[in-house]
């Protein structure tokens, strides 16, 4: 059991978690990090970032996340490279538990756990990753600008995804499963209704083609069974995200999808001093860079409450 209370713990190490840091940090609220398994999130496995402020040239994900976490520790936030496994946010002191059974107690948590995007699962969609396989078109479309490229899904994601590579490519092909789509009316209407982009109905993908980059797509129609390749630069996965809130479920209100619910305009969760941000708690923007505004709104709602309370 741990004899110490700190301040502000944040669970999670991607845009949210190291900027909430940097400003809990600079605020003298001496905060814990506790990185996860995979510290930096989602922007490890991603290539060239070119939408972020402050990097003209862009930046490669990884190092992007590397200058994050040396601004955090710049400013004295303590990183530790361990999961948070169990959370119980009965009390007024919040307490914590990492893999190793560690016992951690907080007066304020900063959730900022992320989201993962589902895969299909295929061997070829892992080998191209990051070569013309992504699961971001808002991230990663302007690479493929001018270029025929396809996307994955029924639901209102892929129908997004679909309409803004659109406004960028000659063509796209979007790839539905079954004989309809599960997107909102709305959304259907859109996609039906711009000229360049082709629905493959009742369509499965076999294989993601190439060997250095995307080169296609083999796709098999599940009603007829015919295989087709179809010529893509780039292939959009757009099945969904999971919200890395599992452990949470028991405290927190979510929505149907594991989506942490906030104080419109706050970060502020149902339990007292318990503060959500980033992709853990977002499921329409998803970028680094609102991930990053969440992270910097918690970190102040965290200081309001820590001030109010009188801890600081």
């Amino acid at each position: 059991m741990s004899d110490t209370i700190h301040n502000t713990v944040i669970i999670g190490s991607g845009p949210a978690g190291y900027t909430a840091a940097i400003y809990a940090a600079r605020a003298n609220m001496a905060p814990i990090l506790y990185t996860g398994k995979e510290p930096g999130g989602q922007l490890m496995i991603t290539t060239d970032v070119e939408n972020y402020p402050g990097y003209p040239k862009g930046v490669m994900g990884p190092q992007m996340m590397d200058d994050f976490r040396d601004q955090a520790a710049r400013f004295g936030t303590k990183i530790n490279y361990e999961l948070i496994s169990k959370v119980d946010f009965s009390g007024p002191v919040h307490k914590l538990w990492t893999e190793s059974g560690a016992e951690v107690q907080a007066h304020s948590v900063i959730i900022s756990t992320g989201a993962s995007a589902k895969w299909l699962g295929l061997p070829s969609e892992t080998r191209l990753m990051n070569k013309g396989v992504s699961a971001c078109a808002v991230c990663d479309g302007f690479f493929f600008k001018g270029m025929e490229v396809a996307v994955v899904g029924a639901g209102d994601t892929a129908a997004e995804e679909a309409s803004y590579l659109a406004k960028l490519c000659p063509k796209v092909h979007m790839l539905v499963r079954r004989d309809e789509m599960r997107a909102s009316k709305i959304m259907q209407k859109r996609v039906m209704n711009t000229e360049n982009i082709i629905i493959h109905w009742n369509t499965e993908t076999r294989e993601v083609i190439g060997t250095d980059e995307v080169e296609g797509v083999r796709v098999i129609n599940n009603k007829t069974q015919e295989v087709t390749d179809i010529p893509v630069k780039a292939f959009f996965v757009a099945i969904g995200h999971k919200p890395n809130t599992d452990i949470f479920k028991d405290w927190l209100d979510m929505d149907g999808a594991g989506y942490l619910k906030t104080v419109p305009g706050t970060t502020r969760t149902k339990v007292e001093g318990v503060f959500a941000s980033g992709d853990a708690q977002d499921n329409v923007y998803r970028q680094a860079v609102t991930a990053a505004g969440t992270g910097c709104m918690a970190a102040l709602d965290a200081e309001r409450y820590l001030t109010e309370k009188e801890i600081i």
